[in-house]
C-alpha cells in the first residue's frame, strides 16, 4: 500500500475493518509462513489488477481510489 492509500485509510476508520477484511481475502496463500508475515496479496496477482484498472504499469492507484473500492465491499457486504 502506498503512503497516500494508508492516509486516505486512516482518515476513515468507519472502514478499518472492511480493509482487514479485505486484505485477508486478497492475501496470499500460505502468507503466515512466509518472512513478512503480513497478510500481503500475492505480487503477481496486485500487478495484473493494477494494470488492468490504471494500463501501464498500473503506478496511478490513488487512496481516493481505495476508499471508494473498501466502501463498495463494504455495501455489498450489507446487501448480501
Amino acid at each position: 500500500m502506498n503512503r497516500r492509500a494508508a492516509f486516505a485509510l486512516l482518515r476513515r476508520p468507519d472502514l478499518w475493518w472492511t480493509g482487514a477484511r479485505q486484505a485477508l481475502r486478497l492475501a496470499a496463500p500460505g502468507w503466515w509462513k512466509r518472512g513478512s508475515h503480513l497478510p500481503l496479496p500475492d505480487e503477481d496477482y496486485m500487478h495484473f489488477r493494477l494494470v488492468t484498472q490504471y494500463g501501464g504499469e498500473g503506478q496511478h492507484a490513488s487512496g481516493t481510489d481505495l476508499v471508494q473500492y473498501l466502501q463498495w465491499c463494504r455495501d455489498e457486504r450489507r446487501r448480501a
